[in-house]
């Protein structure tokens, strides 16, 4: 059991976008400056798969092996170019990330829209929709612990290419690395961030300037430009292709992540640094490796570091390693960002985010994610010890994301956008039976450790959906015992219960304006006192990224413009940190009665509750055991709302679930 606080087991209501939320376009600097950080965050993942996608393809220890032979080589480079092209080029850059919620993009984007638009109607598809969304974005999480594993393990296995008997030290390396990147997330990417883009661009520079000499070594590879090997490939030889598929996939993880930053970077910037840099980087070394391959099998083990000259082999391996660390550190930010949201959103409880950076609002760092986030990477590692058997893995929490990413957007396309049915038929069926082809091949490497995002993602699923039904349940019964806030006011009015007036400020914390808090209800009614200015304040999370100033602060004189009791609704954006004290110096004092609200000397309230498993069917009851257990890593509401310490009085009740 623990103490809640009554704010963090509110609902957040859906309101319609405010105005004057739109990003201002910027110059050239800036704008190159947005391009070059683009790829040091956005591309990270994406940008390291060719360190082992082509060798995970061909990897005889598969349980479904591709054989090596020329045709299944032109087909399997066919098939990596056309996937890019369609997934990434056409989907994410040119469709998905048209559907922003006010410049943010990702799963947690679409909900928001979706949850939005299922308000007046559809409600019932809606809800569907969005529970769909968020097991997407339980996915995500399980990508989040997947991906740091598999790059840095990657990156460290090129030890064996430089020498064979440094192979055992592959998997201390590995842990001392990761440990490293997970004990400086507390510092934040604001001091380093600089540095991500220009590392890269070298990146990308060197998978060029690599391909590029695989490919003069056997130019006969161009040829897999063509889209009729892929096709051939994979209806001429299905029965290998499928299975293959499953590999192709780990050639655009990451995907999700042009989305998901798009709110830091902007659209235009993510998609010319894809159209220009990264994705001709990419199918330039993608094709020099399937000519190394195709100039001698015994290629396909560390083919990606086979195609530098030996003495550029350490050289190559420092720079794989620091890309995979930025790879990594990427997918991180993108869980803090996705939990952060998902907290905002109802999803989870109210989680302890610290912004690193005073300049780049979207750094954030989420302690209790970071480290269950290190223990899950560390146990891959032990668990699996090669990226290879990570691979099997790997694919089933990308592609499942993106299918259900592909599926929330054509429902936005269609009931937002107004997009014809037939071209959703046509294009978005053509999209839809491509990813589900994939996941369908994904489905066949279950048994060989696919199953553990599927693991990850069913149990964070769970956690979230039984958090968002326990606080329903917390709320009703809430409201029940808080009564009616405007007949609570005129009860005070007429002097009931009887109390005296105290100089100062007080300010209780509440759900809404339409419910008392139970800790003003306690200060009148146990403590006999209420002060000259009275504020109950509720704290509204709003389905976009921020909020202006000028909208921050709604205020309701409860129908009684002469009394000292007033209203005040907060609003913040999903992506910002509460700050109650500052808010509330943006009431006018025109807005309360005219008088200035005293808030150097303000007492601040904040109702907690104590949960209990009772007897009422509300849950499953091992769902409320989940439901009190999740409720543990709630953070403390005063330092969450920044609230003073020594002004802020805690007032504690319990409620059965």
């Amino acid at each position: 059991m623990t103490a809640q606080s009554t704010e963090g087991l509110a609902d957040p209501d859906i309101a319609p976008l405010p105005e004057g939320l739109r990003r201002a376009s910027a110059g050239g600097t800036a704008k190159l400056a947005l391009l070059v950080g683009a790829l040091g965050v956005v591309y990270g993942d994406i940008g390291t798969s060719p360190i082992y996608a082509l060798q995970t393809i061909f990897n005889p220890a598969d349980p479904h092996p591709v054989p090596t032979n020329i045709a299944n080589v032109y087909g399997v480079i066919s098939l990596i170019f056309w996937s890019l092209v369609l997934i990434v080029t056409v989907f994410y850059v040119s469709l998905a990330m048209r559907a922003d919620n006010d410049g943010e993009g990702g799963i947690m984007a679409l909900i928001t829209l979706i949850r939005r638009h299922s308000q007046g109607r559809g409600r019932k598809a809606g809800l569907i929709l969005a529970a769909l969304g968020i097991f997407g974005a339980a996915l995500f999480l399980g990508d989040s612990m997947i991906t740091p594993a598999i790059s840095v393990l990657s990156a460290v296995e090129g030890l064996k290419t430089v020498n064979p008997d440094l192979e055992t030290f592959i998997i201390p390396v590995t842990v001392v690395i990761i440990v490293m990147l997970f004990a400086f997330q507390r510092k934040g990417t604001a001091v380093i961030g600089r540095w991500f883009g220009p590392i890269m661009i070298v990146w990308f520079s060197t998978l060029a300037v690599l391909g590029i000499g695989g490919i003069a070594r056997n130019p006969e590879i161009l040829r897999a430009l063509s889209p009729l090997y892929a096709i051939d490939f994979l209806f001429g030889h299905f029965s290998i292709a499928f299975f293959a598929l499953a590999a192709v996939i780990l050639t655009f993880t990451g995907a999700e992540a042009l989305y998901a930053d798009m709110g830091h970077f902007g659209r235009k910037p993510i998609s010319r640094a894809w159209l220009f840099i990264v994705f001709p980087a990419l199918l330039l070394n993608y094709m020099g490796q399937g000519a190394l391959i195709l100039e001698d099998t015994a290629n396909i083990a560390g083919s990606f570091f086979l195609l530098a000259p030996e003495w550029a082999r350490i050289p190559l391996l420092v720079l794989t390693g620091a890309a995979t660390v930025i790879a990594s550190q990427a997918v991180i930010s993108g869980a803090f960002s996705v939990a952060a949201q998902a907290s905002e959103l109802g999803y989870l409880p109210r989680l302890r985010i610290a912004h690193t950076s005073e300049h780049h609002f979207g750094q954030i760092y989420v302690p209790w994610i970071n480290w269950l986030l290190m223990v899950s990477v560390l146990t891959l590692v032990f668990a699996f010890r090669t990226s290879e058997s990570l691979a099997f893995a790997y694919g089933m929490a990308v592609i499942g994301t993106i299918v259900i990413v592909t599926i929330l957007f054509l429902y936005i396309a269609r009931n937002r956008w107004g997009a014809p049915r037939w071209l959703l038929a046509v294009g978005g069926g053509l999209l839809l039976a491509i990813n589900v082809l994939f996941l369908a091949a994904s489905s066949t490497k279950i048994i060989h450790g696919a199953w553990l995002p599927l693991l990850i993602g069913v149990t964070a699923f769970t956690v979230m959906i039984t958090w968002q039904r326990g606080r329903e349940v917390v709320s009703a019964e809430r409201e029940r015992r808080e009564g009616p806030l405007r007949e609570f006011v005129d009860k005070m009015r007429r002097g009931e219960p009887k109390a005296a007036q105290v100089p100062g400020t007080g300010v209780f914390l509440g759900r809404g304006k339409d419910s008392a808090p139970l800790a003003l209800r306690a200060a009148l009614e146990l403590n006999h006192a209420r002060y000259a200015q009275t504020v109950v304040l509720s704290v509204q999370t709003e389905p976009v990224p921020r909020v202006p100033d000028e909208e921050r602060i709604i205020v309701d004189d409860l129908g009684h413009c002469e009394d000292s009791v007033i209203h005040v609704t907060a609003r913040f954006g999903y992506a910002e940190t509460p700050d109650v004290p500052r808010a509330l110096r943006l009431v006018r004092p025109e807005q309360s009665e005219g008088r200035k609200l005293r808030l150097d000397k303000a007492v601040y309230f904040l109702s907690t509750i104590q949960l209990k498993a009772g007897t009422e069917p509300t849950m499953a009851t091992w769902r409320k055991h989940l439901f009190i257990a999740t409720s543990h890593i709630t953070s403390d509401a005063a330092e969450h709302f920044q609230l003073p310490r020594d002004r802020t009085v805690i007032v504690g009740s319990h409620i059965e679930v």
